[in-house]
């Protein structure tokens, strides 16, 4: 059994000491660069390759043609493994890596995002160009004979 002086004095110690734990989540700390978290698709920038389906070593990605040249993506966040293979492969750079981790769910369902396409951010096509009424220049008069 340890003597209750040895258990004050080392009490005392510890009150005065920093806290080893940081006070999460009222201070989150960031996160450092680099830092692979839940993964970001941007719809109109997708051309529908579905080179990151094909990449993704947990099938954690679908790609769904919604409309011609519109895609949107699935993605099972409870089978990746955010390992980021999909956006170094997407040409078109329509996925990215977050910041975001806190991501537990008690239902697994939950995990399954769906990023639709949005009509908003798509490009707008630019209107046909109207050419110029076309107006005969008049023909240099030469001297008459």
């Amino acid at each position: 059994m340890i003597a209750p002086g040895k258990i004050l004095k080392e009490v005392l110690a510890h009150i005065f000491k920093k806290p080893a734990t940081e006070n999460y989540p009222a201070n989150p700390s960031p996160m450092a660069e680099g830092f692979r978290g839940k993964l970001n698709f941007f719809s109109e920038k997708c051309i529908g390759c579905k080179m990151c389906m094909r990449d993704c070593p947990a099938n954690a990605i679908t790609i769904r043609q919604v409309g011609e040249k519109k895609f949107e993506c699935e993605v099972d966040l409870s089978k990746c493994i955010s390992c980021a293979q999909c956006v170094d492969v997407c040409p078109k750079k329509a996925l990215e890596i977050t910041k975001e981790f806190e991501l537990a769910q008690l239902d697994r369902k939950k995990l399954v995002v769906v990023f639709p396409y949005d009509e908003s951010k798509a490009p707008k096509p630019e209107p046909p160009k109207q050419d110029a009424p076309k107006t005969e220049s008049p023909k240099p008069e030469g001297p008459k004979a």
